[in-house]
Parts: C-alpha cells; structure tokens; sequence
C-alpha cells in the first residue's frame, strides 16, 4: 500500500507541474526583463480614433504577420517560431503590462521579435501601444453604489 501512495502523490505532483508549467506558458510569463524606468514612461500620444487609425495601418504592415490581424498571436508567420508571439486579447496579461513596458518591448526587441527602434518612429511605436491594448477585452466595471442598492432585493425581517 505505501507504493500506492508514493505513485499517488508523484502523479498529483506530476500534474501540478505539467498544469503550472501550461498557465505560465499560457500567460507569457517568460521572462523579458525590463527596467524599472522603462515601466515609468507613460505614453505621450493619445489614443483616439486618428491615432488608433494610423496605428491599425502600421500593425497591419509590422505585426500581424506574426501577431495575427486581431492580435492573438497567430499570424501565418506564428508557426514558425519556437517562441509563440504575444497574445494581446490576453486581459490579465495586457493589465499587468505599463504603457512604458510595452513601449520598451517593441524598441528593443528579444528574437524572435526584431527591434522596431530603428524601423518606427517614437510616435508610431506609442501609437501602437494605444492600437495594441485595444485588443485585449475590457474588464467589467461594478455598478455605482448607488444602482447596486437599487437592484439589491429589499431586506426581509
């Protein structure tokens, strides 16, 4: 019986392992270091309908061949890469990168990706970060104080 338990509980770390290891890889938490000053940039371009317009043509051109038209990662360049492009619909990923984070991956780079430094101008690459973070679904705001009072059923004694 105590091999029993041994194989048990091997195969439930096995599991945990293999499950850890698929979330990490499923939010693109490999790691791509980026200064602390970088995170602190924030983004001097505003984001509206000109500028997301401007951008949604240079993302066209420079991104979705590996990014995928609608940002998740599955251009038809995609498969050729060990590396799988970012997925911008990830919400929770998208929420945890600063304007600045993004800006800083894009300049820079880490091959696969190439560095678009010399390629974009600043201001198109800030454009993209707006265009980019356009992807990723909006998280749902809770009702005001005000209207969740009114929709709570009323109180019995």
């Amino acid at each position: 019986m105590k091999h029993r338990g041994t194989l048990w509980r091997s195969g439930l770390l096995l599991a945990a392992s293999l499950g850890l290891a698929l979330w990490v890889g499923a939010h693109g938490k490999k790691e791509w270091p980026v200064p602390e000053a970088a995170k602190k940039v924030t983004n001097p371009v505003p984001a509206n309908e000109t500028t997301l317009k401007t951008a949604k043509d240079t993302y066209m051109e420079y991104c979705a061949q590996c990014h995928g038209d609608t940002g998740k990662g599955d251009g038809h360049e995609a498969a050729m890469y060990k590396t799988k492009p970012a997925d911008f619909t990830d919400a929770h990923m998208m929420s945890e990168m600063t304007d600045g984070e993004i800006y800083y991956k894009m300049t820079e780079g880490r091959r696969p990706m190439p560095s678009f430094k010399k390629t974009l101008t600043e201001e198109q690459r800030w454009m993209l970060v707006n265009y980019v973070k356009t992807f990723a679904p909006k998280p749902a705001e809770d009702p005001k104080p005000a209207e969740a009072e009114k929709k709570a059923p009323p109180h019995k004694h």
